[in-house]
């Protein structure tokens, strides 16, 4: 049994997607795989599906919903492990970490970290690649949609935009800085605060000879962080300006001179 969260949620029994029902037992659901193997208090529970405003059938409403749920998951629960258990003070979804594609995510995105720091950056950029592809849209898009505001999701969601700076750092240490231009110019206009996806957007287009083009993208993350939030870039997105002006060599991608090594990408502080 496989549960996907990066995306609208689904459920798949060997490929069969699995029927949930409506939007509470998607939602009972979808918070306990967010806490999966954690005892979940009931109250928690409750005020995340109200917003801290449960009416008081509540907790017949999510008693129903958790009984949908055990007969969704039936019979492969006993087969594969995944149960969800009433355990007080609350519940307990029991599941392989590695059927969660959140769990999965967050193990590449470790492991590539851990390649990137020992130098590996070529294979760092393999495993970045594979977690970010695992998303399918926004987190639990389906609840989303519906009015719910978990701050877990948001936090989701970081996750993610702090995966793919990791892995366009690979991306740029593996001399790949012209195949990622397109993907940072779509993300340097969708979250023009972070300013990681800004430095890496100027630095690839700047070694692939596009000099103008790298200080047009500094004076648009500028303008935007002066007009929303009164505020200058950080001083080594300005010091990447300054170097670009001046043609610094040191910007340049440079291989390693031994053929079996790894990639060397010259810092951008």
């Amino acid at each position: 049994m496989e549960f996907r969260i990066l995306g609208e949620l689904d459920v798949l029994d060997s490929g069969r997607q699995i029927r949930l029902g409506g939007v509470t037992p998607r939602a009972v659901l979808g918070y306990l795989l967010l806490h999966n193997n954690q005892v979940v208090p009931a109250s928690q529970l409750r005020d995340a599906l109200w917003n801290y405003d449960p009416p008081a059938t509540s907790r017949k409403i999510v008693q129903n919903a958790v009984s949908a749920i055990r007969k969704a998951l039936t019979p492969r629960d006993n087969a594969d492990g995944t149960v969800l258990l009433t355990q007080e003070p609350g519940y307990l979804l029991r599941v392989d970490p590695d059927a969660v594609d959140l769990c999965l995510f967050r193990q590449l995105v470790q492991r590539g970290n851990a390649e990137l720091h020992s130098g590996s950056a070529e294979f760092a950029r393999v495993l970045f690649r594979q977690a970010v592809g695992l998303w399918r849209g926004q987190a639990m898009a389906d609840l989303a949609e519906s009015g719910i505001r978990w701050s877990e999701l948001t936090a989701i969601d970081d996750e993610r935009l702090n995966a793919y700076e990791a892995c366009f750092e690979a991306e740029l240490a593996s001399g790949r800085h012209r195949e990622i231009t397109p993907e940072l110019k779509v993300l340097t206009a969708a979250a023009p605060m972070r300013e990681t996806f800004c430095k890496q957007y100027m630095l690839a287009l700047y070694r692939s000879g596009r000099q103008v083009d790298a200080l047009e993208a500094y004076q648009r993350a500028r303008g935007a962080l002066v007009d929303r939030l009164g505020i200058e870039p950080q001083m080594d997105l300005q010091r990447l300006h300054q170097r670009i002006l001046s043609q610094d060599p040191g910007l340049e991608f440079v291989c390693s001179s031994d053929p079996s090594g790894p990639w060397r990408h010259i810092a951008t502080r």
